[in-house]
């Protein structure tokens, strides 16, 4: 119990190293003390206050959502590969953008983007699919509601890929590399767009640590102890939906963030939700900060799109999870 107190606060010092250090990254001209001092009027400066600061700190919030989801959904249905992108979550609002960005529309309600509604309307459609395909199966368990939701987000990348068809060249490209994942932000616009809906969805999942704790043993077991199951689920999707259709919506789906974060977590924290929740809120916006500052550096001035990276580390990290059999995913296959 001690050591994982230790690691959960050495991730926590990790997440603020690269927060304040990621922003330097690439900007050999510029010292902390420019940034603060005269200097602040150069272009250099202004550069790190608009470009950089931003996209760190997006970087940072789109990790944290999307680790979490991952780690609600892995809790939800005791499977290891449960994230919002197997669960359709991701397709759900990636086709709900891509569908924004294909129509040429431009608008906004509430303060809020219309890609970011249209996003969020895309992981609610999905979510309800995955829910009315499950009623229609009596007693459905967490295994067929995770085979409907692999089946819907395939359904969601088909129809992406017909409407990436159907688009001229400018609006194809868009497309492709919003799909590819981005964080290449100017101002602050994104963030304040992102940061509400993330936050409340990480409070939804904060909050529910120990229902998370007595549904990764069992539904029995929680129901025995006082929890609505079903209550509890749907608002745990609810609140993922909106955090990873808000993330998705302006950074494109990032893919192996909601995987490996609280896979990662877990060896170090262990399985107790109330340490492994804020250790992946952490960790997974860590991780995505630090891979956008490697995409945007490792070929300077030429960028990688981030979602290429975490896809390039992320192939390796699970197939290690398969081979080597922790993290219980030879397991869960072999329940399968």
């Amino acid at each position: 119990m001690k050591g994982a107190g230790i690691r959960l606060t050495a991730i926590f010092l990790l997440a603020a190293v690269v927060l304040v250090a990621a922003p330097f990254v690439g900007m050999k001209n510029l010292t902390p003390g420019d940034v603060i001092g005269a200097a602040a009027d150069a272009g250099e400066a202004r550069i790190f206050w608009s470009i950089r600061v931003p996209r760190v700190l997006l970087a940072f919030v789109a990790g944290a959502a999307l680790s979490l989801g991952g780690m609600a959904f892995q809790a939800l249905f005791r499977n290891p590969l449960a994230t919002p992108f197997t669960l359709g979550v991701s397709g759900g609002a990636a086709f709900g953008a891509t569908l924004y960005i294909r129509l040429g529309i431009s608008f906004a309600a509430l303060g809020v983007a219309g890609i970011s509604i249209f996003a969020f309307a895309g992981a609610l459609t999905s979510i309800l699919l995955v829910y009315s395909l499950t009623r229609l199966r009596q007693g459905a368990s967490g295994a067929t509601m995770l085979l409907a939701g692999v089946a819907i987000s395939f359904s969601f990348s088909s129809l992406i890929l017909f409407v990436h068809y159907t688009s001229d060249m400018a609006g194809s490209f868009n497309i492709l590399r919003w799909l590819m994942g981005r964080l290449d932000v100017v101002g602050y616009d994104s963030l304040r767009t992102a940061l509400p809906l993330a936050a409340i969805g990480a409070a939804i999942v904060l909050l529910r640590c120990r229902e998370l704790d007595l549904m990764t043993v069992g539904e029995d077991v929680a129901l025995s102890r006082g929890v609505d199951v079903r209550r509890d689920r749907r608002l745990l999707f609810a609140g993922v939906s909106l955090s990873v259709g808000g993330v998705v919506a302006i950074c494109g789906p990032i893919g192996f963030v909601g995987m490996m974060a609280p896979h990662i977590c877990r060896l170090l924290v262990g399985a107790d939700h109330r340490r492994l929740a804020p250790a992946s809120l952490l960790f997974g916006g860590t991780f995505l900060a630090a891979c956008d500052t490697l995409a945007r550096t490792v070929i300077a001035p030429a960028e990688i799109p981030v979602g290429v990276v975490t896809s390039l580390l992320g192939g390796p990290f699970f197939l290690w999870l398969l081979v080597a059999g922790r993290g219980g995913v030879s397991t869960a296959l072999d329940r399968g």
